[in-house]
């Protein structure tokens, strides 16, 4: 099954062109593209996305509140977040906002194919040395996200946590996104990982 992807940016043109490159891929489908703020979420309502690919510069600024607008009414969309540069101060806002992947503008195809591909998968996905992991007096993990990475751990799937602990399976994409960025883990299971050798499982 195809990944589907919505593009949101200013430029009707670069996102045709933009969209052309990634349809040449296999395993993504550009179904849809917005060029306002106000066109995103019926986009995203309209075409169903599995992921929603943005500039950090989009929307006259507005694309951290895209992301959070996104990943609140649509829970099953992931958001990745094309930025200028990826720094941590970028990524943490991103991550803040519901962003699962950031990638930077200078970055070539297969690395933006990777990050649509992890974002696809409710895993966060971007530069480890861009996430600042967890150090002492900074908040603990919850208990909740606690109970997703000892399931994780256990090898089950998104949506078998989800059934498991009575959650939506975008629930469980958040929780997990948040437990990855306290941890600084490459994805979910390296974060159940690091978890189960801090005696936190």
């Amino acid at each position: 099954m195809s990944i589907r992807i919505v593009l949101a940016g200013d430029h009707q043109l670069v996102l045709e062109a933009f969209a052309e490159t990634l349809n040449g891929v296999d395993g993504l489908e550009v179904v849809g593209l917005a060029t306002s703020y106000d066109s995103v979420q019926p986009a995203v309502e309209r075409h169903r996305p599995t992921v929603l690919l943005l500039g950090e510069s989009t929307m006259g600024g507005k694309a951290l509140r895209v992301a959070t607008d996104v990943r609140s009414r649509h829970p099953r969309c992931g958001v990745a977040l094309m930025v200028g540069a990826a720094t941590s101060s970028v990524v943490d806002r991103a991550v803040a906002a519901g962003a699962l992947g950031v990638v930077p503008k200078n970055a070539r195809l297969p690395q933006l194919v990777t990050t649509l591909m992890g974002v696809a998968g409710g895993c966060l996905t971007v530069d480890p040395s861009l996430l600042r992991p967890v150090s002492a007096g900074e908040q603990s993990l919850s208990t909740r996200e606690m109970d997703v990475l000892r399931l994780t751990a256990g090898g089950a799937t998104v949506k078998e946590i989800a059934g498991e602990l009575y959650l939506a399976a975008g629930t469980v994409r958040n929780l997990t996104s948040a437990a990855i960025k306290k941890l600084g883990g490459r994805n979910r299971f390296d974060a159940a990982r690091i978890a189960g050798e801090h005696g936190l499982l």
